[in-house]
């Protein structure tokens, strides 16, 4: 069998992904309980060639987000535009159906189709859609995306015989084959073990980046949005409430839902008693006082939240010549993790969390100093 040469696939400077924009874009279901409101005035724009993810908790909306973009949900409200093509207007009485959106889909279920083989289901959408194919045209095109998924020399395997990572490329090469120039991923990965998960994750970012296609991914897992994301939108409630790229997510959250969701954190409460100086300020809490960053929102007098990561506290056998973002603690829990030790501590009566290089041990009850180191420290809203 001769394997077609694709081992240079288009790259992202020679993108050939699509832009997509989503203006106000809502979305209601009457249950028994009544209206739900799935998604109000969502908003976003997707460059070509990049990968955007919706990330938030189950019910937030992501999923119906991305169904809408897809044409399987009506929206009640919004526009949607993709490239210089108007999918959906309510304003215009715009509804474009979805086998004429042109995008690839890829579903949490895989939903590969359990009486064919791997060519079979990978060949369907050639065979099904408008345009005409050869039979010659089509074994080219299957086997170039099977390649491209690394699943040549199983193209006659029934789809059932596949391990569950096959059949996530099978979904995706079935996606691939038409050459869309935007990708709508649902969940895609969160049905893998996870050394597998992490593995695709890789591998499905590298692929569409080299092929330049836009992605629009939607998660819950946050390590995975953080690891494949140019940009994310976190949702909650419907709506975006927090949009930009992953190290500013989660290094600098401009709200405390969004600190608390993208990974383990703590909170100090407290009020700012210095105003900005360097877009720096002091926080007094009853913990001590902590000097930190100060968002453009801050004043001094508000009623604030200090949130710093658990890797981000350094801790010290003696104090430090500090007076400030400095405090004495007790150590309560100590749990090795293999990559790193995660350990509780009290400050006062108040819980805190960090985590230390494996090396580092400390022992039950035992007094350490934590140093809080002020350009890691971020304010957000108080409760």
């Amino acid at each position: 069998m001769t394997v077609p040469d694709v081992s240079a696939p288009e790259v992202a400077g020679d993108t050939k992904g699509l832009t997509v924009k989503v203006s106000e874009l809502s979305k209601r279901f009457h249950s028994e309980q009544g209206v739900v409101c799935a998604a109000e005035g969502v908003s976003f724009s997707v460059q070509p060639g990049t990968f955007f993810t919706l990330l938030g908790p189950s019910g937030c909306g992501k999923s119906t987000t991305l169904r809408c973009v897809a044409g399987l949900e009506r929206p009640d409200s919004g526009e949607i535009v993709v490239g210089d093509q108007l999918l959906f207007s309510s304003h215009k009485g715009v509804i474009v159906p979805p086998h004429k959106r042109g995008m690839g889909m890829v579903f949490q279920s895989y939903a590969v189709w359990p009486h064919m083989t791997v060519f079979e289901n990978v060949a369907f959408p050639l065979k099904a859609g408008k345009r005409r194919f050869s039979s010659h045209q089509i074994r080219e095109k299957v086997m170039e995306t099977l390649f491209l998924v690394m699943l040549v020399g199983l193209e006659d395997r029934p789809a059932p015989h596949l391990s569950g990572g096959q059949q996530q490329r099978l979904a995706l090469a079935r996606a691939l084959v038409h050459e869309p120039r935007v990708m709508l991923l649902d969940e895609p990965l969160s049905n893998l073990d996870a050394k597998l998960r992490e593995q695709m994750r890789i591998e499905l970012t590298e692929l569409l980046y080299r092929l330049g296609i836009t992605a629009l991914y939607v998660t819950h897992d946050q390590i995975e949005a953080l690891a494949m994301s140019q940009t994310i939108a976190v949702m909650k409630d419907g709506k975006i409430i927090e949009m930009g790229e992953p190290r500013e997510i989660y290094s600098r959250p401009k709200s405390r839902f969004v600190a608390d969701f993208m990974g383990a954190t703590n909170f100090f409460k407290g009020k700012i008693v210095e105003g900005t100086h360097m877009g720096m300020g002091l926080v007094e809490t009853p913990q001590g006082k902590i000097g930190c960053r100060l968002p453009g929102w801050a004043n001094q007098g508000d009623k604030v939240a200090v949130c710093i990561r658990p890797e981000s506290i350094q801790v010290h056998e003696r104090p430090l010549n500090e007076d400030r973002n400095l405090f004495e603690a007790k150590v309560e829990v100590v749990t090795f993790l293999g990559e790193f030790n995660e350990c509780q501590v009290l400050v006062g009566k108040m819980p805190v969390r960090i985590r230390l290089h494996p090396s580092i041990v400390l022992r039950r009850w035992e007094n350490v100093f934590l140093f809080l180191p002020p350009e890691m420290c971020t304010v957000v809203m108080g409760d």
